[in-house]
Order: structure tokens, then sequence, then C-alpha cells
């Protein structure tokens, strides 16, 4: 019982760490959010998560370094997640001019969900993470935590090291990752409420991230294939 709550505590900090700073999967979620609404943005976040959850499956069940063991196939899936990225860029490049507060449709509001589902699939960056860190949460040792944090992890390297091997720290894990799906999408309609124009900003900045990311990962994936 002693260790428990600081395994749940460290794996509510990693998912939120991870989950937290900017990406391809975050600009979706903030589209989502600020054009359709709370429920939309969360939908999209729950896309990411279930991914992140089919990650961890094939990672416990050995399945994951597949992909790793044949470059083209990871070729192929990063140059397809970068066409979906570009191709979501030009939707959200068209969403500027629409905020949340015009209805949506029941189709376009579920449309989140399966946009980030399948980009989380082609992205390459989760992918890497689950066959490296994500699969090394599953096994007994240690983890630098906040050391994985995107952009800012050598400068938080050794200020929180747990013990892995425990369900909960994988059950804290995913857990802060679900804040995160919950708290980003409430915190842009807040937002969004406040200011007219912050919509169409938000559009516009998912598109740039997408577009950036796409361009990047069709590039990785053309480096590959050469």
């Amino acid at each position: 019982m002693s260790t428990v709550l600081p395994s749940l505590g460290a794996g509510l900090v990693f998912g939120l760490a991870l989950a937290a700073p900017p990406g391809p999967m975050n600009a979706v979620i903030a589209e989502e959010s600020v054009v359709r609404g709370w429920s939309s943005g969360a939908r999209a976040g729950l896309g990411a998560m279930s991914a992140d959850a089919l990650f961890f499956v094939l990672a416990a069940l050995g399945l994951v370094a597949f992909v790793e063991q044949f470059p083209t196939i990871r070729a192929v899936m990063v140059g397809v997640g970068g066409l979906l990225m570009l191709y979501f860029a030009y939707g959200a490049a068209n969403e500027m001019r629409t905020t949340f507060r015009e209805a949506a449709d029941p189709e376009t509001d579920s449309a989140g969900f399966t946009k980030a589902f399948v980009l989380a699939l082609t992205n390459p960056y989760q992918i890497l993470f689950w066959l490296t860190i994500g699969v090394g949460l599953l096994n007994s040792g240690t983890v630098d935590v906040l050391s994985y944090t995107p952009y800012v992890g050598a400068s938080l390297s050794n200020l929180l090291i747990v013990q892995t091997g425990s369900p909960a720290l994988i059950v804290g894990f995913f857990g802060g990752i679900a804040v995160w799906v919950v708290g980003f999408p409430a915190a842009l309609v807040a937002a969004e409420q406040r200011v007219d124009s912050f919509a169409p900003v938000v559009a516009a900045l998912s598109a740039v991230v997408l577009g950036g990311f796409g361009v990047l990962f069709l590039w990785d994936a053309v480096q590959t294939l050469v």
C-alpha cells in the first residue's frame, strides 16, 4: 500500500507531462474544442488516448517492436500520417471563421474521435514512445519521469524517479492523460466564450501546427524510403 499512492501520483504526473506539450494531437483537440465545443474536443482527446491504450496492449504482447524491424512499413505509416495531417490542416484553415456556438450535427461531432485516433496510430512519436519508454513501464526497474517531458525534459531530469512494473503506475499514467483530455478542451471552451476572436486564432494555429508536422512526417518517410 505504501508504494501504490506514490506510483499513482507519479503516473499521473507522467501522463500529464506527455499529454500537455504542443503537438499534432493537441492541435486537433484544440480545433475540435473551439469549433464544436467541449464534447467534441474531449472525443478527440479520447481518440488519441485510445490509440495509446492500443499501443499499450501491443507493447504488452510484444508486437509493437514489429514496426521497427521493417523500416519500409514504418516509413509508409509515417507518410500516411503526414498526408493526414496536411489534410486536417486544410480543414482547420477552412474552419477559421467558425465557432463552437454554431451547432454541429452528430456525425461531424463524432468525427474528432476518428480523426485523432487514426492520426495517433500513424504518429511516429507515439510509436517510438511505446517502443522504448512505454515498454519499460511494464518491466521492473526505474524511470526518470520528468526527463521524458517533450522540449524541456533535459532540465527536469532526476527530479522524479519511480519504480516501474507497477499496475498503479500504468493506471496513473492513463489517468493523467484522461485529466488532460477533459481539462484542456474545457479550458479552451471557457476562453472562447470570453474572447470572440479566440476560435479563428486556435483554428489558424492548429492548421499551422498540423501542416508543419505533416511536412516533417512526409520528409521523414521520404528519407527512409530513399
